[in-house]
């Protein structure tokens, strides 16, 4: 009997504890009739990346490595990782409310990270007259003990993108990288 009400006791326990953690398992991004502090880059290239799909339209892409080039015209068939970088870059984290400087000149809208420790320190909205998107770019920087890198991301909605990357590992030296994907 003393058995039966341990392990009875314990299910309840652990069913309890689960009701509790699962509901905090939710990420704070995803609260209902939440809005974001600065300007939704996610969501911006996920509205891209779909349409994209759509298009099926093959690219020029040139990949520049430590300075060996290589262009071929390809269909690029995973959006999300093509432009995951873009994406990664996304500023709207609650952990970072407040972390960022936003300047609004008419057509540019510039965020600039507060703390040098982020990775994403400036993004850059060039807008046309209608108010869309002409030019983004972002500029990433990460500086620790192993290694030292530095991304520039340019996006050209229905035009090109370019990512430039520079790396420095420690014991391993430094690569450059350049994609460029220019839209047929």
């Amino acid at each position: 009997m003393k058995q039966c009400f341990n392990n009875s006791f314990s299910k309840i326990l652990w069913i309890v504890t689960i009701a509790f953690i699962l509901p905090s398992c939710k990420p704070d991004n995803l609260k209902e009739g939440a809005v974001n502090e600065y300007f939704d880059l996610k969501g911006y290239f996920e509205k891209n990346i779909a349409q994209l799909k759509k298009q099926h339209h093959t690219i020029i892409k040139t990949v520049v490595h430590n300075g060996t080039s290589e262009s071929k015209n390809v269909e690029i068939s995973n959006w999300e990782t093509e432009l995951a970088l873009f994406t990664e870059s996304d500023i709207n984290k609650p952990a970072w409310k407040g972390s960022y400087t936003k300047l609004d000149s008419g057509g540019t809208v510039i965020y600039t990270a507060n703390n040098t420790d982020l990775r994403t320190r400036r993004i850059i909205i060039c807008k046309k007259e209608d108010g869309s998107i002409n030019q983004l770019s972002i500029y990433n920087r990460v500086n620790n003990a192993l290694y030292n890198t530095s991304e520039t991301l340019n996006f050209y909605p229905d035009s090109a993108y370019t990512i430039e990357k520079y790396q420095k590992v420690k014991l391993l030296g430094a690569n450059t990288y350049k994609i460029t994907g220019k839209f047929n």
